[in-house]
């Protein structure tokens, strides 16, 4: 139980027994109407040196348009960063002002925000609150928090974990679950956990009358039941997004950093720190595809894009990041998990360690830190096999190593989870703490079915070697669209190697990566020519065929042929 106390008009809610027992007006008395404010201060988590404050508001005056509502602290306590109102600090005395969104407060109306704070020796709860200065009463509770590592019920918080995945269900969609099942053949699968995407802002309240944000994490709490479950979100709507692609271009412009930061991330921060969804392991996969394009697609190389350029020059991805970081870090049960890529897009040498020094700066931006990071996932709606078995990068045939080969191209990594776990060690050099962990997305890795090969390739030279071991068929490393011959890879599981806290279906199985031809949409998707079949290609896939299936819909969308194929090329097979 949270510590908590609910503030009211003092001359009204205070009587003074004999014993000087100070006694609060609560909720129902029939006196509340009179009442012009009440606050409701609860600590939501409290570690010894620090504490999360869930603060709600009700007003029973006047309409506001805006508001204003301050206390002041006993002890040491610090405000660090908050999400959902602006909080100042001077000394002891705390101020919290409205956002521009949340400003309008009605009669009777409520609005709630929370932030995050140090503290030495102990933290009281504040005695006096006033909204636009005027005074708010204050009860008489002094309970203190039960132990957060033991849940009572599907609400209960939870201590933070080195691995969320360890000892806990994942949520399985419903809504992925039932298309999947109404598949021939779907219902082996259906009931594997995935990813929700909140790709545009509409989806945090539901797109088209499916799931909104707060009836996933609902449907995650029935889910739940007494035990622990992880919720797997993907953030992904930056200003300018995925600048070197078509498909996936979003709803923002390069420049619209602040109606990112209070249309986007700020909802559902105010939503994911419902102290009702405290009980769940909420894992958030931040912004695919952003940063390394800052890396490799910008600047005088070849593969560079006009689009990428702009947002490195204006630092939206960088900014967009570091803020996402800030709000969701600060929430005690959400863990947020950067993407970085993968191994046929950062394993080169000189896009490696660029990355990691990168997605620091991004993790140090807009109030972050290294301690709002939990870790990195990988692969995340890619290609990349997990492992390649028939060989190595140590390997040299006919007098040459395999990085020679045309398809390994002088990369150091042949496969997603060597480079998972060497980029890991990468990370904790630029900066990141030591503990970090990595998911790799194997939803559509695993290049099963007839063509995939049994041994390795002949050894007449090192491109015969690689590319007839290679679990990985597609045409280049560099294609991404609805790849023809996928399969499904490993299903989902915790802490399957070292360093690495799971394998994850993040993109849901049967979801399109853009359209093959142009079709005319509201979601601020763009034809890519990489999900056309018949293209010949460009620099970043070598000038070779996309690889692309025909006839795919709008990225996000079900592919039906597509999910038949993941199916039949499953490996491990269904």
């Amino acid at each position: 139980m949270s510590r908590s106390r609910t503030a009211v008009l003092a001359a009204l809610a205070l009587v003074a027994g004999a014993s000087g027992t100070a006694l609060a007006v609560v909720p129902g008395d029939p006196g509340i109407a009179a009442i012009p404010c009440s606050v409701d201060y609860k600590v939501q988590n409290d570690w010894g040196t620090g504490f999360t404050t869930a603060v709600t508001v009700t007003n029973n005056s006047a309409a506001k348009s805006s508001w204003s509502v301050k206390w002041a602290y006993a002890g040491t306590q610090k405000v660090t960063n908050a999400w959902n109102a602006k909080v100042t600090q001077s000394g002891t005395a705390v101020t919290a002002n409205n956002e521009t969104y949340n400003g309008t407060l009605a009669t009777g109306g409520s609005v709630s925000f929370g932030f995050q704070g140090t503290y030495t020796g102990t933290n009281a709860i504040p005695t006096a609150f006033t909204l636009d200065g005027v005074t708010c009463n204050v009860d008489s509770g002094t309970g203190t928090p039960t132990d957060p590592g033991t849940p009572t019920g599907p609400g209960t918080p939870s201590t933070k974990v080195d691995n969320p995945y360890v000892g806990a269900k994942v949520y399985v969609n419903p809504e992925w679950s039932a298309k999947a099942a109404a598949e021939t053949g779907g219902s082996r699968i259906s009931s594997q956990p995935t990813g929700v995407w909140l790709d545009r802002i509409a989806a945090i309240s539901g797109v088209n009358g499916g799931m909104g944000l707060r009836a996933h994490l609902d449907a995650a709490l029935a889910q739940k039941g007494s035990g622990e479950e992880v919720v797997q979100l993907v953030v992904y709507d930056l200003p300018g997004r995925d600048c070197a692609a078509l498909a996936s271009n979003g709803e923002l412009g390069p420049t619209e950093i602040d109606k990112y930061k209070t249309q986007f991330i700020d909802p559902i921060a105010t939503i994911l720190a419902d102290s009702k969804y405290a009980g769940l392991r909420i894992v958030t996969t931040i912004e695919i595809d952003s940063l390394p394009n800052l890396v490799t697609n910008t600047g005088s190389r070849p593969t560079a894009t006009a689009a990428c350029d702009t947002m490195k020059a204006n630092g939206n991805y960088v900014k967009g990041v570091g803020y996402a970081l800030d709000k969701l870090g600060a929430i005690p049960n959400v863990y947020n998990y950067i993407d970085a890529g993968h191994h046929g897009w950062l394993g080169w040498d000189d896009n490696f360690a660029p990355s990691a020094q990168l997605f620091y700066q991004a993790a140090t931006a807009e109030g972050a830190t290294v301690d709002d990071v939990h870790g990195f996932i990988t692969n995340t709606a890619n290609y990349s096999a997990l492992k390649e078995n028939n060989f190595t990068i140590n390997d040299s045939v006919a007098g040459k190593s395999v990085r020679e080969s045309k398809w390994v191209d002088w990369n150091r990594y042949v496969d997603e989870q060597s480079y998972a776990q060497a980029f890991r060690n990468q990370l904790v050099t630029a900066g990141f703490r030591s503990n970090i962990g990595m998911l790799i997305d194997t939803s559509r890795n695993g290049w099963g079915g007839t063509a995939r090969p049994t041994g390795p390739g002949a050894t007449t030279s090192v491109d015969t070697y690689v590319d007839g071991g290679r679990y990985d068929r597609r045409i280049h490393i560099g294609n991404w669209c609805n790849q023809s011959g996928a399969g499904l890879g490993e299903r989902p599981q915790a802490a399957p190697a070292a360093g690495i806290d799971a394998y994850v279906w993040m993109k849901p199985p049967g979801e399109s990566d853009g359209s093959s031809s142009a079709i005319p949409n509201d979601e601020g998707k763009g034809f890519d020519q990489m999900c056309d079949p018949t293209y010949t290609g460009n620099p970043r896939n070598g000038n070779s065929l996309s690889g692309a299936l025909a006839n795919a819909p709008l990225s996000g969308h079900w592919f039906s042929a597509q999910f038949q194929q993941l199916m039949r090329n499953a490996y491990p097979p269904l």
